[in-house]
């Protein structure tokens, strides 16, 4: 069986008994990264041998996966932090273990995405996962401007120092009078909030760079609900 294993984004706290049961008891580990693999191992004083499953290695991993699957081999799959396959490589596998009929069980626990979201204030009723937009910069503005007058709460990722470049494109595309929040550092001790308008969140981190972990939330155009801060 195959299980997708979400762990700590940050606070190892995070980590559930039954994640760990999970990774102590499977036979593989499929993991993105060897170093953070190995960290994370360490803290639960678990040694598994693993294999990589990320942008460069998926279709051999797969298919490596797979074998030891339908030779009933227990293998776990975990991202480098928070819920597997969400931006993250995975998904072949799973579409094939369904197809080959290969029992997944999900194991739930921590995820940036949803606890950005009930923390941002904005609607839980409608949203959506946009991720990351485009690299192309040409390609980054016309998908920002797709999202302008949205009506649903909006969610976006991008890499640790692109911070800055995402607010503006964001800004950009959907306006700078759109009500925004950037959760920094999730479940961590330096974790914070800051909101604003996209514009003034554009001139706020121009003045105060930083380079880490974040999610971007913005709210949707049919309902607002704080208070906006020029």
């Amino acid at each position: 069986m195959l299980y997708i294993v979400s762990t700590p984004i940050g606070n190892p706290s995070d980590i559930s008994f039954r994640a760990t049961e999970a990774i102590k008891n499977c036979d593989i580990l499929l993991c993105e990264e060897a170093k953070p693999a190995r960290r994370f191992l360490a803290g639960l004083q678990i040694q598994k041998e693993f294999i990589l499953l990320n942008e460069h290695t998926t279709k051999d991993a797969t298919a490596e996966a797979l074998i030891l699957l339908e030779d009933g081999k227990t293998l776990a799959l975990i991202s480098d932090d928070g819920t597997p396959l969400l931006a993250d490589p995975g998904s072949e596998l799973v579409r094939e273990c369904i197809y080959r009929k290969i029992k997944i069980i999900p194991v739930p626990g921590a995820s940036s995405i949803l606890a950005a979201l009930v923390a941002s204030g904005f609607s839980l009723l409608s949203f959506t996962f946009v991720g990351f937009l485009p690299r192309d910069k040409t390609e980054r503005k016309k998908a920002a401007s797709e999202y302008k007058n949205r009506k649903e709460t909006l969610i976006f990722l991008e890499a640790p120092y692109r911070l800055n470049q995402l607010l503006q494109d964001l800004c950009d595309g959907i306006g700078r009078d759109s009500n925004a929040v950037v959760c920094i550092d999730l479940t961590m001790p330096s974790e914070k909030f800051e909101r604003g308008t996209l514009g003034s969140l554009v001139k706020y981190f121009t003045e105060h760079p930083f380079k880490g972990e974040f999610v971007v939330v913005i709210e949707g155009a049919r309902e607002k609900f704080l208070p906006r801060r020029q």
